[in-house]
């Protein structure tokens, strides 16, 4: 329900997209805001800052203050900040309420929202699920990936919010009550952040609970703990991934299959998708449920997954050069994510180029990967020389070194394999600013080859 914000102050902790966002929005509600960001100005931030106080809102850099937290009727969390920061100890001894700004879109909308969480996957399914949902409505994707939810709230056009929503955003969203839930998988991440993987866990169930129960929930049949956790959810289920009596959707015969009140529809060959990998015919899937939910017609899901582009970064096809297929898999970032690409591949002559900044991750089931697909591992980086030792302990000999992400491009391009895979496991902040750069660096690098 949306509130009267008139000369009322609220505080918006941290610099970022989607604090800005909100500050934007709230400042046009004729609410007094105050944003408090740790991290101290840089030359970078002129021109932000310049606009944000000809707005009218306040920002202080370098710190938090008193000043800024005393009287708040409301703080507003950037992602990034954990619930055991010491910032987060202040707001609540001032007795400020702390929300997220995904929650604070849900408030001030009448619109529904269709969010989607797991460990990954999660762009690449917002992103396919928005453009399926664009061929009849319009529908954004939001949150984590595209836009802050809060940016769209003025737009009545608007159909429906696309929502990536991370555990950093779910941690402190105690009101969101989508539309739609998606989960599509879990897996050890963010530990640290969240103080522990059952706190982890919790963090994205919020959101198939009550009282945040929504009216329909869609899992992942093929994760044990995700499947589990389905049977005490008392939305409306669907799975994907498996064949089941009802409410499902699952491959067989190299064909994708939707199943609801007991009648079964053909959607759409795997042939058809421009996605490769198991791992993205799931994140299809559970877009096609969501899609079959809101009254997509097939012909439309099917048309919309043949035109759809893989968000960059994310097993991304660069190009071909002679027999050579090239695909940036920039994003990920630890060793799961690497292995979802690792295992896209079978029966081809691969090449990985791996390493980066080493998150000291456990690699044992990453090796196992590399041993059943890969040919020759590249290493790169700071965290080479563990990878090397961890795999030549599991019986992979075939190791080469190199200095650079260029050099390591090179020296790929003369082994002649059928694909060259950028899949680094690891963070990119040794070499670069983040893993867009990385990313980028890689593609331009391969089609200055062509």
């Amino acid at each position: 329900m949306k509130k009267n914000w008139y000369d009322k102050k609220v505080l918006i902790l941290g610099l970022s997209k989607s604090g800005i966002a909100a500050a934007k929005y709230l400042s046009g509600k004729c609410a007094n805001v105050y944003i408090s960001e740790s991290r101290v100005e840089r030359s970078e931030d002129k021109d932000l800052l310049e606009e944000l106080k000809n707005l009218d809102i306040n920002v202080e850099m370098g710190g938090h203050s008193d000043e800024f937290i005393n009287d708040s009727y409301l703080a507003v969390v950037s992602p990034g900040i954990p619930p055991h920061s010491e910032i987060f100890k202040r707001v609540k001894e001032a007795k400020v309420p702390i929300i997220s700004e995904i929650e604070l879109a849900f408030s001030e909308s009448r619109k529904p929202f269709i969010a989607i969480t797991g460990t990954n996957g999660k762009t690449t399914t917002t992103a396919l699920t928005a453009h399926i949902l664009s061929s009849q409505y319009k529908a954004e994707p939001c949150g984590n990936y595209g836009v802050p939810p809060c940016s769209l709230l003025n737009d009545s056009e608007l159909d429906y919010f696309v929502c990536e929503v991370s555990s950093f955003q779910l941690e402190t969203s105690n009101s969101f009550q989508p539309q739609i839930s998606c989960w599509l998988n879990f897996t050890p991440d963010h530990i640290d952040w969240h103080e522990g993987l059952e706190n982890y866990f919790n963090a994205k169930a919020k959101i198939f609970k009550y009282p945040q129960l929504p009216a329909f929930a869609i899992f992942n049949a093929k994760d044990e703990k995700l499947l589990e956790f389905s049977k005490t959810c008392n939305s409306t289920v669907f799975l994907f991934d498996e064949k089941a009596e009802d409410n499902c959707c699952y491959i067989e015969d190299e064909k994708i299959f939707f199943t609801r009140n007991k009648k079964t529809e053909e959607i759409i060959s795997l042939s058809e998708c421009p996605l490769i990998g198991h791992h993205n015919y799931q994140n299809v899937m559970c877009a096609i449920i969501v899609a079959k939910i809101e009254g997509i017609s097939n012909e439309d899901i099917k048309k919309s997954i043949m035109s759809f582009k893989v968000p960059e970064h994310r097993l991304e096809y660069v190009t071909k050069i002679g027999k050579t297929e090239f695909y940036n898999d920039s994003k990920a970032t630890n060793p799961e994510s690497s292995i979802v690409a690792i295992n896209s591949f079978n029966d081809k002559d691969v090449v990985l180029i791996a390493g980066g900044r080493d998150k000291n991750t456990d690699l044992k089931e990453f090796c196992n990967s590399i041993n059943n697909h890969i040919k020759t591992v590249i290493l790169i980086g700071e965290a080479a020389k563990r990878f090397e030792e961890n795999l030549k302990q599991n019986g992979f000999e075939n190791i080469i070194f190199e200095q650079t992400l260029q050099s390591a491009t090179d020296k790929a391009i003369s082994l002649n394999p059928d694909v060259i895979l950028l899949s680094p496991a690891c963070a990119s902040y040794d070499m670069f600013s983040g893993y867009e750069e990385r990313g980028k660096v890689f593609k331009e690098y391969v089609l200055s080859k062509v």
